[in-house]
């Protein structure tokens, strides 16, 4: 009977934990939110992950105690977190916030740094003579 509870009990802790604010950003610490947003950032498609990520800088730029920080962000899932971005952008732009103020609007800005990520993301080809250059050697 004793193991039958343990199973139990372990059973429940663990569908709890699985079907916890998986898609939301924790928001108890700085440490805690940047992994939660790695995590979400993983299962984003490859076109809101570039707004997911600014829009989660752009926020902290602008409030950069922890505190309140933390509290904007924690609880936000990824579309939640866009729109605060969103948001800070337009007030930062309005407030004369110099490395905005070259962008038109965000889709202008999002548009700009999806385009790096994808140079960035651009694998180089293999060259033959690479093979015969490596450092891995037949025994």
């Amino acid at each position: 009977m004793r193991l039958l509870s343990i199973i139990i009990i372990s059973f429940s802790i663990l569908i709890s934990t699985g079907c916890s604010k998986g898609s939301q950003i924790n928001g108890r610490s700085f440490k805690t939110a940047l992994k939660s947003v790695k995590m979400i950032k993983g299962r984003l498609p490859q076109e809101q992950r570039v707004a997911f990520e600014l829009s989660f800088w752009a926020i902290r730029a602008a409030y950069r105690k922890n505190s309140e920080f933390l509290d904007i962000v924690g609880g936000k899932s990824a579309d939640e977190l866009i729109e605060a971005g969103k948001e800070v952008f337009a007030k930062r732009k309005a407030e004369g916030f110099e490395e905005y103020q070259q962008y038109a609007n965000w889709d202008e800005m999002m548009t700009k740094y999806a385009q790096e990520r994808e140079a960035q993301n651009i694998k180089k080809k293999h060259e033959p003579r690479d093979a015969e250059n490596s450092v891995l050697y037949k025994l």
